[in-house]
């Protein structure tokens, strides 16, 4: 069986009444809010990420995590905390992203909390720089019934990799790809599917066809060429590829660049899903990478009730209204897609 085919029918069979039911609701206040221009929001998130750690062994240049720029607190996701959450969600959530800055493997409890959530029959993902996945950590990842293994590889040779990857190691990427595949095999398991993630900057975009073969010869299950977010873009920057189609932005007639997309006045992550930081604050997406637009604390309430507090619904209006005027969403190629 193809094993793209595999992995959707993996999701599909993550579905059960309330998950659906839940499903048809958001998905019905989303779209009677975008065509009212009122924020309602009839069921519970569909998805959601959560951040295991603020810490990296790497340091990549557009990446608050790399470049040890938080202005938030940086630490550790905690394991009772996250039970407390997946317990009041369970019934609703299908899909759960464990990563959102940091890298996932620092936290020691990392693949408990993944088999806590695929017990429950959550369709779980994460992404990871594969550095720390050794023999021992290969073996229970497939053991926690993760669903899903995003590998960043973005260079198919060292001197490629390294100038984004800063301080990271292709070897190591390769080893531990290796690993999972061993082991996905020798437990006789579907899962994780394992993609090959790429972000095309203009020092690796002549690798594209090399990445392809590479996870061919390695086993992978799929390659995905993600578009690279740049902060400091309008007087163009050495990361934007001269690939046109996968580039974020365009260069106008005065030499500036702008992004592509249209900026459109409604946005489907704020009613399908969110992001849990490791200390319990709620952001509308992972845009919202140093979690400026926090809508509350899951420390001192629940999530249902932050769901639907007024923070949450002011700021749905405000990009119902007028999005251009956040911040966050500035820089955001989302919101013209329905799954994402």
């Amino acid at each position: 069986m193809n094993t793209n085919l595999r992995d959707g029918i993996n999701f599909l069979l993550k579905s059960k009444p309330s998950r659906i039911f839940n499903a048809a609701k958001v998905l019905s206040s989303y779209y009677y809010s975008k065509l009212s221009g009122k924020p309602v929001q009839w069921g519970m998130p569909i998805a959601l990420s959560f951040e295991p750690t603020t810490s990296c062994n790497l340091r990549c240049p557009e990446c608050p995590s790399g470049l040890r720029a938080f202005t938030r607190p940086t630490g550790m996701l905690d394991e009772h905390f996250f039970k407390k959450i997946i317990d009041e969600v369970k019934d609703s959530l299908w899909y759960l992203i464990f990563y959102f800055q940091g890298e996932p493997y620092l936290n020691p409890k990392f693949l408990e909390l993944v088999k806590y959530a695929s017990q429950r029959g959550i369709y779980t993902a994460t992404s990871t720089n594969a550095h720390y996945l050794t023999d021992e950590n290969a073996k229970k990842t497939i053991e926690s019934g993760l669903d899903r293994l995003i590998i960043s590889i973005d260079g198919t040779t060292q001197e490629v990799y390294e100038q984004y990857r800063i301080g990271g190691k292709l070897e190591k990427v390769i080893e531990g790809t290796k690993n999972i595949v061993k082991w996905k095999k020798q437990l006789g398991s579907k899962t994780p599917h394992i993609i090959f993630q790429f972000l095309v900057v203009k020092p690796n975009e002549h690798q594209i066809a090399e990445v392809h073969q590479l996870a061919k010869e390695l086993g992978v299950d799929e390659v995905g060429l993600k578009t690279a977010q740049v902060y400091d873009f309008e007087n163009g920057n050495d990361l934007i590829p001269t690939i046109d189609k996968f580039a974020r932005y365009k260069k106008q007639s005065d030499g500036t660049y702008k992004i592509k997309n249209q900026l459109l006045n409604h946005c489907w992550k704020l009613w399908h899903s969110c992001v849990i930081t490791w200390d319990g604050r709620v952001v509308p997406c992972c845009f919202d990478k140093d979690a400026m637009y926090n809508m509350g604390s899951l420390q001192e309430q629940s999530f249902k009730t932050l769901w639907q507090n007024s923070n949450y619904q002011n700021f749905r209006a405000s990009v119902l209204r007028s999005r251009d005027e956040i911040e966050m969403c500035k820089n955001c190629t989302e919101g013209t897609k329905v799954w994402g």
